[in-house]
């Protein structure tokens, strides 16, 4: 899929793709040329601008070189941002973003919600929309602005989580917990993960700098940016550190009424061991045993381990063990 757009009087305009055989016809006037999961027709046109785009083995690279480099007079930054598969799957991956001096080129596999809200709000960011340049930075503010709302949901459900842990949780309901807590905090990876990109990819871009024409006010907002970064990259381990106490405290809850119902098995098993003894005494039926011919032998037997059951009871409430 190929998306076109120019700088309209309010954000972004996307450009109509009626020939989408022949798709370069309409995107050589495009500011921003967003590529997700390309065709072959798709990137032969925005090859034939001079840009060259990078397969998805080449955007998977973990290297440094291969994420942040100069080719052809144009940035290559590469981040993971979360975002959803066309299946509805959760994921983190990669995105591409080639910045010439034309134009602003992003390339992606997966449908980040940034990219969905940016065109209509592009005109309000700090940077604007005027220049590939701005779009580009734009582009990254809407993504940290997203990030920082999942940072906030993470922190909302991790309240939530506390209280009912803490609460009267019923042993299913602290298996749910631990499996939410056990999401937000693959959620809180994956933000964290694109956070340290994205901060990475700012840097590199900004030491390009020295020599553009509106470089200083790109330095500035570049600088913003990257305090944002910072303050999120703080929080994150706030709620990370919260992960882990929620993560603690729900499989402590879990072992208290693991606990709780092991002590009960225990005490039935215990007052039952002497009423068993005296039934084992009288079932060998050795000779010399009175009671065995007596009348009363057997309401006696039967009485004597009741009282030893009871007696049993009465010592561990005296202790204090029920």
């Amino acid at each position: 899929m190929l998306h076109a757009y120019i700088a309209g009087t309010r954000g972004l305009n996307r450009i109509d793709q009626e020939d989408t055989i022949n798709p370069g016809a309409q995107i050589a006037s495009a500011l921003w040329i967003d590529l997700y999961r390309p065709l072959d027709s798709q990137l032969a046109a925005v090859e034939a601008l001079g840009i060259s785009v990078p397969t998805l083995a080449d955007m998977e690279e973990i290297e440094i070189s291969n994420r942040l480099y100069r080719e052809d007079g144009c940035d290559y930054m590469t981040v993971v941002v979360p975002g959803q598969t066309p299946d509805g799957l959760q994921i983190s991956g990669p995105v591409t973003f080639i910045l010439s001096p034309s134009r602003l080129v992003t390339v992606r596999h997966h449908a980040p919600r940034p990219f969905e809200t940016f065109p209509e709000r592009a005109d309000r960011s700090t940077a604007g929309c005027g220049t590939p340049e701005r779009i580009f930075l734009g582009l990254i503010e809407e993504i940290v602005s997203r990030q920082a709302d999942l940072l906030e949901g993470i922190g909302r459900v991790l309240d939530r989580v506390s209280a009912k842990v803490l609460g009267q949780a019923t042993p299913e309901e602290l298996q749910q917990a631990l499996g939410e807590v056990g999401r937000q905090g693959e959620l809180l990876g994956k933000i964290r993960l694109s956070l340290l990109t994205m901060e990475r990819a700012l840097s590199f871009y900004d030491q390009s700098l020295s020599g553009h024409p509106t470089g200083r006010d790109l330095h500035a907002i570049i600088k913003g940016q990257m305090r944002d970064l910072s303050s999120l990259a703080v929080h994150g381990d706030f709620l990370s550190n919260r992960v882990s106490l929620s993560v603690d405290a729900t499989l402590g809850m879990i072992n208290l009424v693991q606990n709780i119902t092991v002590r009960i098995v225990s005490v039935v098993a215990v007052l039952f061991l002497p009423p068993t003894l005296i039934a084992s005494a009288y079932g060998m039926n050795f000779t010399n045993m009175p009671e065995l011919n007596k009348s009363w032998g057997y309401p006696f037997a039967i009485a004597l381990m009741i009282g030893s059951a009871v007696g049993t009871w009465a010592f561990f409430k005296w202790k204090k063990w029920l």
